[in-house]
């Protein structure tokens, strides 16, 4: 087997997409060799052969317990895309990533053709506090090239002590040149709202990173927040969230749906079929809301988004979202490691599966990402393709569609802007995101002095021409070229993105989403279509 056999048959789902995109049950059970059949023991007994032959002839020394993980990861992938083998190592690991003991860089990804793919960044996370993406590609650590990377390697790669400091070099899409950025690892953020504030004197926002052990009460909380400042309509941000627990998922529906109203089934052929429905009294029940979705958005975040939609409880804005809905259960084994095999498959209140089509393969599957990207399906919606055979209706009647993912009631294209060489140049690199730590640490005294808190801050802060100048001055000296021509358009989004960053240093996210999201364009979207 060649070195790209292995790595391709190796192919492992990371473990941090098993808490972003794996939402599910998890029900430990012990595998019975006695319930197989006499063909599935046959291949058993060929299977350990071939191990014995390895073991006994192959030309170099092997680690044979790598090799076994190996073929049962090969077997899970070939069933489907997010049926995943973890080893005794991987679990304890995710063990103390859900004790909250987990320290390390911030990002959840997978590996894809031999390249490490960001998912998504952790919101308040070292990796997104020093620049990085969703989508990005990871090729370089500390100088040295990881094309070819493991799992295992890229945990001891990445992961360290607070404090600690490691180089990446990425690739992202859409830009030719490689990007370097310096992460100082730290405790990785267990809350799954990031800030719930009112954008206008009746709209609440609450920005929701992951659907974890915390997102209803936390969720509860925001909502009870905002009710208390005025929020009579409410806009829910989802986008870039990969899922999470199914409970949480539950929880949030909860919140909007009158009690006995559907909010998810759950089917599979060896499993019984479940319905589950809103099951109490929310604390927003007759407020106009907006979900906001995107290609990251997955998992449990499709399962709130097509409740809301199929109920006719809200609006839905923005993007096509990215189509999981596979459940699965986790099942341990002697050894400690253990497989989670999917099991059934959720579908929406209407009865559309969100799940998309994964017959070509798991790289396919990723891949498909970056294929909405190339064929227009993130600028316009007539690019995308609805399968008009696959036809439901909401409760009203309203016409949607299956084949996977929730399409938007109001489709947003990705933002691209006019013009924007040069914000693009110094926001590609880690240039912004440095000055903006700099410069708020030299003027903290000064700046917390003219503004005493989050709110005023927002309000008042100005960036002028000259900071601009200076943080162009920064961008060139520390990357020894010159910036593109600044147009009006590359102004404006470096003045608005540089208030924010400087505004997280200061006052956290609360300083932060007030100065992004008054440009946004999705949010002014579902704003414009809510009133």
């Amino acid at each position: 087997m060649s070195d790209n056999q292995s790595r391709r048959n190796g192919f492992l789902i990371f473990l941090w997409l098993l808490v972003a995109f794996l939402g599910g049950f998890s029900i430990a059970l012990r595998w019975n060799p006695h319930r197989l059949s006499r063909s599935g023991n046959e291949q058993l007994e060929k299977m350990s052969e071939v191990m014995r032959y390895i073991e006994d002839y192959y030309v170099d020394s092997v680690n044979i317990d790598s090799i076994y993980g190996l073929a049962i990861n090969a077997m899970l992938q070939g069933l489907d895309p997010h049926s995943t083998y973890s080893t005794p190592e991987d679990n304890k690991t995710m063990m103390e990533t859900l004790e909250g003991s987990f320290e390390g860089i911030g990002i959840q990804f997978n590996i894809m053709n031999d390249t490490l793919m960001v998912v998504s960044v952790i919101s308040g996370g070292p990796s997104e506090k020093a620049g990085l993406m969703a989508g990005d590609r990871m090729i370089e650590v500390d100088g040295k090239s990881i094309i070819g990377i493991k799992n295992e390697q890229a945990f001891k790669l990445l992961r360290g002590k607070k404090g600690s400091k490691v180089k990446v070099g990425i690739l992202r899409p859409g830009f030719k040149e490689k990007y370097t950025y310096e992460i100082t690892r730290g405790v990785i953020p267990t809350y799954t709202v990031d800030v719930a504030y009112m954008i206008d004197n009746k709209t609440g926002y609450i920005k929701l990173n992951e659907f974890g052990s915390t997102t209803a009460k936390e969720f509860t909380n925001a909502i009870l927040k905002l009710k208390r400042q005025g929020m009579t309509d409410l806009i829910v941000d989802l986008r870039s969230n990969g899922g999470g627990f199914l409970d949480a998922a539950v929880s949030v529906c909860d919140e909007f749906l009158p009690n006995k109203q559907k909010i998810v089934s759950i089917e599979g052929s060896k499993t019984r079929p479940e319905i589950i429905y809103a099951s109490r009294n929310g604390n927003f029940e007759t407020g106009k809301v907006a979900i906001l979705i995107d290609d990251f958005s997955a998992s449990a975040s499709e399962i709130v988004a097509g409740a809301i939609q199929d109920n006719d409880r809200g609006i839905v804005v923005g993007r096509r979202s990215f189509g999981k809905g596979l459940v699965q259960r986790q099942f341990d084994l002697s050894d400690k490691s253990s497989i989670r095999l999917t099991t059934s498959r959720y579908h929406t209140p209407s009865g559309r599966c969100i799940q998309r089509d994964y017959v070509n393969g798991t790289e396919a599957y990723y891949e498909d990402l970056y294929k909405r990207l190339l064929n227009g399906e993130m600028e316009s919606a007539d690019s995308i393709h609805l399968d008009s055979t696959k036809v439901y209706h909401t409760l009203k009647g309203r016409t949607v569609y299956g084949g996977g993912g929730i399409m938007p009631d109001y489709f947003v294209p990705i933002d691209r802007g006019e013009d924007l060489n040069a914000y693009y140049d110094i926001a590609n690199s880690s240039a912004l995101i440095q000055f903006a730590f700099h410069y708020a640490n030299e003027h903290k005294s000064t700046l917390q002095k003219q503004y005493s808190d989050a709110k005023s801050y927002v309000a008042g802060m100005t960036v002028t021409d000259q900071m601009l100048q200076q943080l162009v001055n920064y961008y060139e000296k520390n990357n020894n070229k010159k910036v593109s021509k600044m147009s009006a358009n590359s102004s404006k989004e470096l003045k608005i993105w540089l208030k924010a960053l400087i505004g997280r240093n200061l006052y956290g996210d609360e300083a932060f989403y007030p100065v992004v999201n008054k440009t946004d364009k999705v949010i002014l979207k579902a704003l414009e279509e809510m009133k």
